[in-house]
């Protein structure tokens, strides 16, 4: 069994009692904890270690672990039991890791973001549309331990589900992580759909006329549709290799699942790639659309400035207070330059409205 030195220093060796580190009871970050023979759940509350101390007794079966957000304390008892991996553990410690799959010796470890879709009244006012987790999975030869972070990644549904497919708990823990894999992949598909949804009413308010839809929440979409990108693309090289044997801890019988699981994951990075792709062209026709309004905006002012011109300029003329000014004495003076003044107001207000400038 590897030794796990990053680790076992949290366990105090060499330290008087008053200063070691409390043990935190199993119950207070396993979220489940179960054997399975022949497919079946066994009855009973089980520790980690009296679940693989059956399991390996009896020589058949599996023993599937949950644990949400546990510290380095909190693991080092089921890491040193079940032979995992301290760099696997680490890994699994850090909540801000990329999709991945790596091998270490007879286990297998799997990183899996996942995504949940946030409601919201409109993508136009949203502050957050997609948000992620992580889910890892250690896989060994009679054992499959999970490990969450995140609220919204929850596996009870799918345990329950599982519980009742006796004929896929069958295959042993490599049928979970497909399930798991399934589980996620479909989530994606799901939020996909969403996103869609979204993006398609934006870029009808994007089109329509006299529409008002800012720059900065375009962005917002498109950092949304990025994050997700970064959840599902890394995604895509793990399902392929396990699709195609990359170890024996993955039977023929659940490989061909996987390459389902696939399938279904190319489905959403075509969309997401596509998601992207619109979204850069939104981006630019907004741009264009907020450039275009500004134009038009100075042109109106353009035409208005012109139009005030006209009356500004004759009375800064008349208000210079010549003595000796034409007209200026006569009595029909101020009707006749105030009809002036109206009549070049209008004849410029009609020409700039036939050319499109009010």
């Amino acid at each position: 069994m590897p030794a796990i030195p990053s680790l076992g220093g949290l366990r105090g060796r060499g330290k008087p009692a008053a200063d070691r580190p409390l043990r935190i009871p199993v119950s207070a970050y396993v979220v489940d904890c179960a054997v399975y023979v022949d497919g079946e759940r066994l009855p009973g509350r089980w520790t980690h270690a009296e679940a693989i101390k059956e399991v390996r007794k009896r020589r058949d079966g599996f023993v599937w672990i949950g644990l949400h957000e546990p510290d380095a304390q909190q693991i080092q008892g089921i890491a040193e039991t079940f032979g995992l991996h301290e760099l696997a553990v680490e890994d699994a410690l850090e909540a801000h890791q990329r999709p991945k799959l790596e091998r270490y010796d007879d286990t297998l470890f799997m990183v899996l973001k996942t995504v949940r879709y946030v409601e919201h009244e409109s993508p136009t006012t949203a502050n957050e549309i997609v948000e992620t987790g992580e889910l890892m999975v250690f896989l060994g030869l009679d054992f499959v331990i999970t490990v969450r972070h995140g609220n919204h990644s929850g596996l009870a549904r799918l345990r329950r589900d599982m519980d009742d497919d006796q004929e896929r708990l069958q295959l042993g823990p490599s049928a979970v992580l497909h399930a798991i894999a399934d589980h996620v992949v479909d989530h994606y598909l799901d939020v996909t759909a969403r996103i869609e949804a979204d993006i398609d009413e934006i870029e009808s308010q994007v089109f329509a006329p006299r529409s008002q839809i800012s720059s900065e929440q375009m962005y917002l979409m498109k950092r949304e549709v990025l994050e997700l990108r970064r959840a599902v693309m890394p995604l895509t090289t793990p399902v392929q290799r396990l699709a195609e044997g990359y170890t024996r801890l993955i039977p023929d019988e659940v490989r061909s699942y996987f390459r389902d699981v696939a399938d279904h994951l190319t489905t959403v990075t075509e969309r997401v790639v596509g998601f992207d792709e619109l979204l850069t062209t939104l981006v630019d026709a907004t741009l264009a659309k907020i450039s275009l309004q500004q134009n038009t905006d100075m042109r109106k002012i353009t035409a208005w400035a012109g139009i005030i011109a006209v009356p500004t300029a004759i009375a800064g003329i008349y208000g210079m207070n010549f003595e000796y000014m034409p007209e200026l004495h006569w009595k029909f003076a101020y009707p006749v330059v105030i009809a002036v003044i109206l009549a070049i107001c209008l004849l410029l207000y009609r020409i700039f409205r036939k050319n499109g400038w009010l």
